[in-house]
């Protein structure tokens, strides 16, 4: 047994925690969870805990059901919502066969893998997420019209606003959970927030987007309200996205980082913003990947619609922040594209392999585009060479289909999944009469 796996089963015995919450996240991202009593923890850490496979979105064919769940001690930490006597905690699994391999279904190994051939180049993959995500009064019923806790805007200081409240106990209840929170503050939408995790490696980085969402619904849920990261709740209202800060570091040193460079981008920092260009498409299925998230995308309000990078410039889909002097490990890029709703794991594998592709194969990084790019007509867009993203769901997961970077990068089981889901959803959805339609149609014709 190694020294995390002791520290874990010491702190449960000293801390009384009578219940540990074995996490882990199917293929769309949802979040499961098993409780195991502090007395099978030795052999979950030994064997891991066995569950039907079968039952979870995208794991496992039924005549291969039986899987295992084992725990990574590392993420171990204890849940502050569930009280300070007789308490729980959680840890995040890894999906193991029978026969002790890796899950090839398993949304963290996917992400683990992609992090595994970034090492082998001499690359660590760091990331920080904005998330963005909505607080209603009323609970989730779609049968009845949404009312936003607030009526703000961006930055706005609300006096005895729901929205301060509701950030300082989420991020009270993060930091508690050693999750570190950069920034928080009231984003463009009426009752819309966005609270922004500080800098990690990726596989860390989606560890915490996980317990984030989880977290901002207990304290909603504590205070009364309802918390949603729909990309897209509110027709006339901003999306909520996931705009994700990249860097690749060897060793201490930040690769993006070149002084008296251009922006003091490194080639490397070039050639990977140009990977990201080029396989934009391809990935959307999986940074945008319900049939809402596509509002979002051609809503307006910011949200990138077209496959371009400027520096500082936020209609571009891949944004250099400016460079901040004498900082040099600050130099990063922000992709725009990922919403508030992806697989922070199967997302963040599809980012650093198509910027990794654009510095093996050397891509060309076109030229920045400097005008507001949503203000451009479309001839302009072509005569620059500005594509745009897809613009639904069907259209992404036909460009993603042809990808091969997109599979190589998920495996066949999580690829294959993913379009046969996304097919589903696509047939369900076109089917829907909408009160759009009925209201337009219904009386004229």
């Amino acid at each position: 047994m190694d020294r995390q796996q002791e520290f874990v089963l010491r702190t449960v015995e000293e801390r009384d925690i009578r219940f540990i919450r074995l996490w882990f996240t199917d293929v769309l991202g949802i979040l499961k969870s098993v409780a195991v009593a502090p007395a099978e923890l030795e052999a979950a850490f030994a064997e891991g805990i066995g569950f039907d496979g079968s039952a979870i979105e995208g794991l496992t064919r039924v005549y291969e059901a039986d899987m295992l769940a084992k725990p990574d001690p590392s993420t171990f930490q204890v849940l502050p919502w569930r009280g300070d006597t007789h308490g729980t905690a959680r840890m995040f699994c890894d999906i193991m066969t029978p026969d002790g391999q890796p899950s090839l279904a398993d949304s963290r190994h996917v992400l683990k893998r992609a992090l595994n051939r970034a090492s082998d180049t001499g690359f660590t993959f760091y990331t920080h997420p904005e998330v963005e995500f909505y607080l209603f009064e009323n609970p989730a019923d779609p049968t009845k019209p949404l009312v936003p806790v607030d009526q703000a805007g961006y930055f706005d200081h609300v006096a005895r606003g729901t929205g301060h409240d509701f950030r300082r106990a989420a991020i009270t209840m993060l930091e508690s959970m050693g999750i570190s929170v950069e920034f928080s503050h009231h984003e463009a939408g009426p009752g819309q927030n966005e609270i922004d995790l500080r800098y990690a490696d990726a596989l860390t980085t989606a560890d915490n987007i996980m317990t984030f969402r989880t977290v901002v619904k207990e304290v909603a849920l504590e205070q009364g309200i309802f918390a949603s990261f729909m990309p897209k709740p509110i027709a006339e209202q901003p999306g909520s996205g996931m705009h994700t800060h990249l860097s690749l570091f060897e060793g201490d040193r930040n690769a993006f980082h070149e002084p008296g460079a251009a922006m003091e981008l490194s080639g490397t920092a070039r050639k990977f913003i140009a990977g990201l260009l080029h396989h934009a498409a391809e990935i959307t299925a999986v940074t945008n990947q319900y049939v809402n998230s596509y509002k979002r995308i051609w809503g307006g309000a910011e949200a990138p619609s077209y496959i371009c990078w400027g520096h500082n410039n936020r209609s571009a889909l891949v944004r250099v922040p400016l460079y901040k002097p004498g900082k040099g490990n600050s130099s990063r890029v922000e992709y725009r594209g990922v919403d508030s709703a992806t697989n922070p794991y199967l997302a963040y594998a599809l980012l650093l392999a198509a910027g990794l592709k654009g510095i093996e194969e050397g891509y060309e990084l076109p030229d920045a585009a400097e005008d507001d790019v949503w203000e451009l007509t479309d001839s302009e867009r072509r005569a620059l060479g500005i594509q745009p993203l897809p613009s639904s769901l069907e259209q992404a997961v036909a460009v993603m289909e042809r990808s091969e970077l997109v599979a190589e990068t998920l495996g066949e089981h999580v690829f294959d999944f993913v379009l046969r889901n996304k097919r589903e959803e696509w047939n369900a959805y076109r089917q829907q009469v909408t009160p759009f339609e009925l209201k337009r149609f219904l009386s004229v014709l």
